[in-house]
């Protein structure tokens, strides 16, 4: 009898044993942010979190920008399974579809990072980027933003029409194309020359980061008149993986996955507009530099201008005018243009 239950323990053991394996996950992630940024620090806090959640069953590692392929490859890295999934910047995927830049930097759409959020979950921007990420075999599981950017300026400029003829640093695309026509003179320059162009006078503006990060990077001490809050880009990021690898997931960790990091997606925004607060008043009392702040009417000027730079862009792709309806339906519905 003892021989039987024995070996009847053993089975029991082995097969559970195989079980765990089953059902246990390694992902490698690679990120858009630098080790030892704020942003990556709270991934890795993110990743700890989805451990700890699923009994270690699930352990994520979290790899800086370009540590394994170029920023702009790790969707089809991802499909290939050279990574197994990002937490990176849907803009970067541009080249691929227009509909990529729209959806990744809809320029004047957003006033709050939640707003963008707010679409994303409810006025189904999550299941469209499914749409797009899919035919590349790849799952986009949850969005994200880094919070609304300050544009940094060496004048005061108070208006859509203080813009005009303003020499100014914007990245190639949709945002560059929108302050052109509000009347600027933008410049593709990487963000590593914005410091060094402003401090030279070859710009006298730059579209860069948040105001506190601006800060950091010493580019509210040269610009000294950042325009906050801002008025004009909050990126949509995603974390996406590998559908074959997605799909061999229980439907409870995906679940823990999903939940665990719209709380991270809280946590950033939260953690970025104290930031920007603090970085606010700190400037404020110090007079260390002058903050403008946009009345609400200049900004919906601006907003009617990239809306006509976004109609153009909706005539590139069909899937393209499927961003543009969706983005401008919820917008409409929420009273916002």
């Amino acid at each position: 009898m003892f021989k039987k239950l024995l070996k009847l323990s053993l089975a029991i053991g082995m097969f559970a044993t195989f079980l765990q394996g089953a059902s246990t996950f390694t992902l490698k992630l690679q990120s858009a942010d630098p080790s030892g940024s704020i942003n990556f620090k709270l991934q890795e806090k993110w990743a700890k979190t989805v451990a700890t959640m699923t009994n270690s069953d699930i352990k994520i590692e979290i790899l800086p920008v370009n540590s394994i392929v170029k920023y702009t490859e790790t969707l089809d890295a991802i499909g290939a399974g050279v990574l197994d999934g990002e937490i990176s910047s849907i803009a970067y995927f541009s080249g691929k579809d227009p509909a990529f830049a729209l959806m990744g930097n809809t320029v004047g759409a957003w006033s709050d990072p939640n707003d963008l959020i707010l679409f994303m979950e409810y006025g189904g921007g999550n299941e469209f980027m499914n749409k797009l990420m899919n035919p590349y075999g790849v799952t986009f599981v949850s969005a994200m933003t880094n919070g609304l950017e300050s544009l940094v300026a060496k004048k005061p400029i108070r208006s859509v029409a203080e813009l005009k003829g303003l020499k100014m640093r914007a990245p190639e695309g949709l945002v560059q194309a929108v302050f052109k026509a509000a009347g600027a003179a933008p410049v593709n320059l990487p963000y590593s020359e914005v410091f060094t162009s402003l401090d030279k006078g070859v710009i006298e503006a730059a579209d860069a980061s948040t105001l506190a990060v601006n800060a950091q990077a010493g580019l509210n001490k040269i610009a000294k008149y950042p325009i906050f809050p801002g008025f004009h880009s909050i990126p949509l990021m995603d974390l996406s993986i590998n559908t074959k690898l997605w799909n061999k997931m229980p439907k409870n960790y995906q679940e823990i996955i999903k939940v665990s990091f719209r709380d991270y997606v809280r946590q950033i925004i939260s953690t970025i507009k104290l930031s920007d607060k603090a970085e606010a008043a700190r400037a404020t009392a110090t007079k260390d530099y002058t903050i403008i702040t946009w009345p609400e009417s200049e900004k919906i000027k601006f907003r009617r201008i990239a809306q006509g730079e976004w109609k153009k862009m909706s005539t590139e792709s069909p899937n393209a005018k499927e961003a543009y309806d969706l983005i401008t339906k919820f917008l409409k519905d929420n009273g916002m243009i």
